[in-house]
Parts: structure tokens; C-alpha cells; sequence
């Protein structure tokens, strides 16, 4: 699917911010090489092969790569002159996280994130996993929104690891949108985070969608990935929260479950594009936020904007499955 040749992307309005994002955005992740090396060249064909899909939503932040994913994106925006919607994260750096969170910190790490990206106000800040004490507590949200009202940030939003830190935020006056991991494999979201977002006006962005890529059908049990990958260190939970990494399900069973639904993919979809298709089939979600390794995956992840959605009856089996045989075994708290 070649959006450049009269195909349009579709978009949908991100909570209080007004701004129209691509339904596919773009994770930037990789970008640090946190997942294994990325050639400056790779990643400046990844940026150009969002550009060309039509993807204007950005997800980085200032501890991928130790900025090295904001410096790239910084980089290649100033070459091209484009002007996508730039999101970044701020909290789990180790000048903050976990007990050093102070006005003057967090503003110093926002503007150094505006620095590598090459900007004088960042459009979204997100809030990134920061422990659930300094959330529920206030005072950093009172920042975010002085932030704001000086012009260091058009808007700001929380990425959050469990339901319950969701729920809190999204009832928090100023706030735009809430990042969570949200997919086949974690769909309890549906029930008790999303008629809240809605109500409040706060857009629903989506990370790990193919729950760290196991959810596209193409890993095998005995899968080995990078020392470097999380997906290798992090396997059971050893470096941060395993709901990070293949979203809480232990690894083995996720592939023994994937190869499962495979079958109940629509007639001409892969495994990825049902499992992205289903996310986007629920009207609360804004943006789904995958990350890509190459341009082909960028245009992958873009064509399912323009997928059918779902039959319902599909939609019903999907639940039906998660109740009976996934939500059982998540290992974390969702």
C-alpha cells in the first residue's frame, strides 16, 4: 500500500490536544538500538518510510538509546523540513527515577528532550511509568501543566503499566492521553479503562501491540533474540516489568497461543494485521504505536488503516479465548 499515490491515512483526534494522529503511528523504540545496532542509515529510511505511509505520530523518548533515539528523529526533521507530531517521555531517567522527581529535574530533562529533537515546545509529553506513589501524589502533574502555560509543552499524558494507575489518570483534569499496553493478549481494557477516556475527553494510545512482536505469528519457542533485546534480558521479568516484554505472558505459551488464532485471520490477513486490526476496531484507541526494524515494516504496519474492520463474530471469539485460555496465565498485574 503506497499511501503517496492517493490513498489517505486515516486519523483520529488525540484526546484535549486537538491533534489529528495517524491511526498507525510510529514507535521509536528501536531508534536507541536498544533492540541491537540500527545504521544511521536504517533509521533515517524508517523516518522516510513513515513520512512517504503517511504516519504523523512519533513515540520516542529521552532514555531510548540515552537520547539517541530523540537526536536521530531530531536529525532527520530538521534535514526534511517535515513536521510530524513529536511525542517523548520523561521519568525514567536515572537523574529522576525513582525517588528524585523535583520541578526543576523534570523541566531540565523535558529541555533536553527538546533539544535532541530539535524543538522549542514538544507537542506531547508523556509521563513514563513513573512508580505509582509520585503519580497518585499530584505535585508532577501541577508541573506538567505549568509546563505547559510557559510553552515547553503543548500537551501532556501519562504512560502507564497497570489498569489502575490508567483509571487514576485519565480522570485528571488537564490531561490528554494515557499510553498503555494494549493488545490481544491484555484486553481488560475494554471493560475498565476506555468508557473513563471517553467521558473525560483523554485520547487512548497504544504500545506493544503484537506484545513485543510474538502476536505477529513469526517466532518460534525456542526463539533467541540480541543480548541486548529485551526481549532477551527482560524474558522473565529480570530487568523491569515483564508486562513490558511479550505483555506479561510467559514466552512459550504466547507462541503456543498465536499459532492457535492464526487460523481465524480473515481471508488475506497475517496474524500482525488481525491483531492490529482488532485495536483499532475499538473506538476509544487514538493511535497504535508500533515499531519497525525496517521501510517494508513501516508500509505493513500503515496498511492496516485501510483494513475492513473485524467481524463481530470474530471480535467475540477473540474475548471468549482471552477470558478462557491468556488472561489465566499473565504473570503481572494488568
Amino acid at each position: 500500500l503506497n499511501y503517496a499515490e492517493g490513498n489517505e491515512m486515516r486519523k483520529r483526534t488525540l484526546g484535549k490536544s486537538g491533534f489529528k494522529v495517524s491511526e498507525i503511528g510510529l514507535g521509536c523504540w528501536q531508534l536507541g538500538g536498544d533492540f541491537g545496532p540500527v545504521e544511521e542509515e536504517r533509521a533515517r529510511e524508517i523516518l522516510c518510510a513513515a513520512e512517504s505511509g503517511q504516519i504523523n505520530f512519533w513515540d520516542t523518548a529521552d532514555v531510548y538509546g540515552a537520547g539517541e533515539s530523540e537526536r536521530r528523529i531530531g536529525r532527520h526533521v530538521q534535514a526534511s523540513g517535515t513536521q510530524p507530531i513529536l511525542a517523548t517521555k520523561v521519568g525514567r531517567d536515572a537523574a529522576l527515577y525513582p525517588d528524585k522527581y523535583t520541578k526543576s529535574a523534570v523541566r531540565e530533562s523535558i529541555e533536553g528532550s527538546a533539544q535532541r529533537l530539535g524543538v522549542d515546545t514538544i507537542d506531547l509529553v508523556q509521563l513514563h511509568c513513573i512508580p505509582p506513589e509520585i503519580l497518585y501524589a499530584g505535585n508532577i502533574i501541577g508541573w506538567l501543566e505549568d509546563f505547559r502555560s510557559d510553552g515547553l509543552i503543548r500537551a501532556y499524558g501519562a504512560s502507564v503499566e497497570t489498569l489502575e494507575e490508567a483509571k487514576f489518570a485519565a480522570t485528571l483534569p488537564g490531561l490528554t492521553s494515557i499510553q498503555l499496553i494494549f493488545n490481544i493478549f491484555r484486553q481488560n481494557a475494554i471493560q475498565e479503562l476506555f468508557p473513563i477516556a471517553e467521558a473525560n475527553d483523554v485520547g487512548i494510545i497504544v504500545r506493544l501491540p503484537l506484545a513485543s512482536g510474538v502476536l505477529a505469528g513469526k517466532m518460534s519457542a525456542d526463539q533467541q533474540f540480541a543480548p541486548g533485546d529485551h526481549r532477551q534480558y527482560n524474558r522473565s521479568g529480570e530487568a523491569f516489568s515483564q508486562g513490558e516484554t511479550f505483555s506479561g505472558v510467559p514466552f512459550e505459551l504466547a507462541v503456543e497461543l498465536t499459532e492457535r488464532m492464526r487460523p481465524w485471520a480473515p481471508e488475506g490477513q497475517t496474524m500482525a494485521q488481525m491483531a492490529m486490526r482488532w485495536i483499532l476496531d475499538q473506538p476509544a484507541v487514538s493511535t497504535v504505536i508500533t515499531g519497525a526494524s525496517s521501510p517494508v515494516q513501516v508500509r505493513e504496519n500503515a496498511s492496516v488503516s485501510d483494513l475492513e474492520p473485524l467481524p463481530a463474530e470474530l471480535h467475540e471469539r477473540l474475548a471468549r479465548f482471552y477470558a478462557a485460555e491468556i488472561e489465566p496465565h499473565i504473570v503481572v498485574p494488568i
